[in-house]
């Protein structure tokens, strides 16, 4: 694997080949097979997960924090795999936003 390459690139390499290939004993393989249903309850699950780490202990364990970010990036992946959406696509978008207000996009979508 090319390591030169940004991480969610690397992974959502990997997760597009399992939607393909379809390998026994992957978890992803077993999300996907679950389709959209199942892995939104994980997204949904890993985004609360998250917001647990970040409230209830304050930000005083950023190790923890770290971790549910992480599953929770893996799974919205997994998600766009599923309905397929392209990584590409998704950083095409923020590029997109990027140097804009947040209220002046959230303006624009309106429009």
């Amino acid at each position: 694997m090319d390591r030169s390459q940004p991480i969610l690139s690397r992974l959502m390499r990997v997760i597009e080949t399992r939607k393909t290939d379809r390998p026994s004993g992957s978890y992803t393989t077993a999300l996907l097979d679950g389709g959209t249903p199942q892995i939104t309850l994980k997204v949904r699950e890993e985004a609360e997960e998250l917001i647990e780490a970040a409230t209830d202990m304050g930000c005083s364990s950023p190790r923890f924090v770290i971790h549910e970010a992480a599953d929770l990036f893996y799974h919205t992946l997994v998600l766009l795999a599923a309905c397929g959406v392209s990584f590409d696509d998704v950083e095409a978008e923020l590029e997109s936003r990027f140097g804009l207000s947040g209220l002046e996009e959230k303006e624009r979508r309106k429009g």
